[in-house]
């Protein structure tokens, strides 16, 4: 038997199995809250080995998306722990990706008051779709002050102490697909002058800071991190010192000392495919749990797992039209196909109605 169906140990927790459920965008908390419909979604699905969550915004600022859940209110830790509740009850474990959008927003996504924020005045290319008026250009973003970075960063720590608060296993720092983390990043999006822009040391400083400031109030490990190296989504264009920039993350985020680090290769979306060498670098630097994700099937989620190239291995589609894929994957059953138009629309249709095996 492959070792992709064996337990793990995640700090805490230890895991049925090292498939992961991937973070998954499904826009269904009505007015920013979690519902039944999403504890029925996430509960159907708790045989993977870890859920980590849809993004998940841990202020008002970081309230991108129509439909997006948050974690910054009381109503709103109410509301996710029926939904920890049932995937605990169904034998599964669950971490909340922490995903503030930056730039990637737009103010008819998000509540009264709340401002679109970034490293630098420069709005992504492409649009964004409001409920309201439908698709809007990315407007241009605020640059952060250094007060706005202080707040920002209190309210990462806050966020995933309110996850624990709801009875989430541990919280993931989101600082890949072009959002706020990985903004501060890329010099394409953070043309700063003062200390968190320039050289990579002082674009790493934001992501340094929140990850220190969460591990500090909730643990080590309790803790991940998501980077999508060679990611080109939400206007994040390729640039020269990019494959040095990230082996730099790979010492540094070691020293910060999370419970995971989990990569993400876009290239089955249409992205640069992340070199070999760079998952190597990462594996060979950074002493915790490595989760790969991108493309996986089957066959190369247990070769990568059994031949030591990842911990666990992270599926997205795969886990969108069958909830028992851990199953499917064991018995080599035929898949559901996932249906692309629901992907984004309100409702049980394409979310929990998915067949599973007799």
């Amino acid at each position: 038997m492959s070792r992709l169906f064996t337990e793990y140990r995640l700090g805490e927790v230890t895991l049925h199995n090292r498939l992961v459920m991937a973070p998954l965008t499904r826009c269904r908390a009505i007015d920013n809250l979690p519902n039944a419909l999403m504890a029925e979604y996430y509960s159907q699905r708790a045989s993977a080995g870890l859920i980590v969550t849809e993004g998940v915004a841990p202020s008002a600022n970081g309230q991108g998306y129509a439909r997006i859940p948050g974690i910054y209110s009381e109503a709103q830790i109410e509301a996710w722990k029926p939904v920890t509740e049932a995937v605990h009850n169904a034998g599964g474990s669950i971490f909340m990706q922490l995903m503030h959008t930056g730039r990637v927003s737009h103010p008819l996504n998000m509540p009264a008051g709340a401002r679109v924020l970034a490293p630098s005045a420069i709005a992504a290319a492409g649009e964004m779709y409001t409920d309201a008026e439908g698709m809007k250009p990315h407007p241009v973003p605020q640059a952060m002050t250094k007060a706005d970075i202080e707040q920002t960063i209190e309210e990462y720590a806050q966020a995933a102490r309110n996850a624990v608060k709801a009875g989430f296993d541990g919280v993931e720092l989101h600082a890949a697909n072009g959002y706020l983390l990985e903004q501060f990043l890329r010099p394409t999006s953070n043309q700063r002058e003062d200390e968190y822009g320039g050289s990579i040391e002082n674009r790493f400083r934001f992501l340094s800071e929140v990850t220190h400031a969460t591990l500090e109030a909730i643990g080590h490990s309790r803790v991940g991190i998501r980077i999508s190296p060679y990611g080109t989504f939400n206007d994040m264009p390729l640039y020269d010192t990019l494959e040095d920039d990230y082996n730099f993350l790979a010492l540094h985020i070691d020293a910060l000392d999370p419970i995971y680090i989990h990569m993400v290769d876009h290239s089955a979306m249409g992205a640069p495919v992340v070199p070999d060498s760079m998952k190597q670098s990462f594996r060979d630097y950074f002493c915790g749990t490595m989760i790969l994700s991108g493309g996986y099937d089957a066959a190369r989620a247990m070769s990568d797992v059994d031949t030591g190239r990842a911990d666990l291995v992270a599926v997205g589609r795969p886990f969108l039209a069958n909830p028992d894929l851990i199953a499917r994957w064991q018995e080599d059953s035929p898949l559901n196909e996932p249906d692309a138009d629901t992907f984004y629309t309100p409702g049980a249709k394409g979310y929990t109605d998915y067949p599973t095996l007799p």
